[in-house]
């Protein structure tokens, strides 16, 4: 959220590459950004399926790639290229505890994360099928990979893109998938996270309104919830963060990668 921020720096932007399985063409991308070939890849110590993900902290450097063609030919041997990024800073100002959190509430808040981190950690069949929609109109107000200061202090990276949008504004599923949480969380408020298949999830928080529950199916246009307030918040906004294969990525990086062919 970017109400009450200072933004200092250029904004990330995170590249994705199209790549045809027969070529070897280098790869190139940034912390952050999503690569897809036609195929799956092997690289950074995992196996890809069409789509790779550069995690938020990926340092800078070549990364050799193996991509194998969709139908059985050769793999093909190249690198990756991740170019360092210049991440914007942002200064909110929020309730205390949410910048230091009681003591009667961090068992909660470890429980959250072993169980969310849990959820990421799983690969299951695919289900997303073609370009991702955007789960409301508009463009993000605030950068992925912003660095965050709450009341003065140092946090984690913002690890997704904020939506300024009215509370009770509809939420879309984005893309084909499986309700794997729908509850309060501490710092993200209502939360919502959808499985797509081949370890590719979106979070959506802050909601004040759920309209699923885990286990449910959902299409591209499934309302999952309202925009709220709720959680670590400024105000009204949807903060959306997609974790491919656990990699922190760019959810436009994601959108834009599902609309090349």
């Amino acid at each position: 959220m970017v109400r009450n921020a200072v933004a200092i720096g250029a904004a990330v932007c995170c590249c994705f590459v199209p790549v045809r399985a027969q070529q070897s063409t280098p790869l190139s991308s940034q912390p952050g950004g999503v690569v897809r070939v036609e195929g799956t890849a092997r690289v950074f110590g995992k196996t890809w399926d069409g789509l790779i993900g550069i995690d938020l902290e990926t340092k800078p450097g070549s990364y050799p790639v193996s991509i194998t063609p969709s139908r059985g030919a050769t793999a093909i041997r190249t690198t990756l290229t991740v170019a360092p990024a210049h991440f914007t800073i942002r200064r909110l100002k929020v309730s205390p505890e949410f910048v230091t959190p009681p003591e009667s509430a961090l068992n909660e808040i470890a429980e959250e994360a072993k169980k969310t981190e849990g959820i990421f950690s799983r690969v299951g069949p695919r289900h997303w099928m073609g370009p991702f929609v955007l789960p409301i109109e508009g463009q993000p107000t605030s950068n992925f990979g912003t660095r965050s200061y709450y009341n003065g202090q140092r946090r984690s990276a913002h690890a997704g893109v904020d939506f300024l949008s009215p509370s009770g504004t509809p939420i879309r599923a984005g893309n084909n998938g499986v309700i794997a949480l729908a509850e309060p969380l501490y710092f993200t408020g209502n939360t919502v996270i959808v499985d797509y298949g081949d370890g590719l999830y979106s979070l959506f928080a802050h909601l004040s309104e759920f309209r699923v529950h885990e286990g449910d199916v959902v299409k591209p246009d499934t309302i999952v919830g309202l925009v709220g307030a709720t959680g670590r918040v400024t105000g009204p906004h949807l903060h959306w963060g997609v974790r491919l294969q656990r990699a922190r990525v760019d959810p436009m990086a994601l959108v834009n990668a599902s609309r090349t062919q």
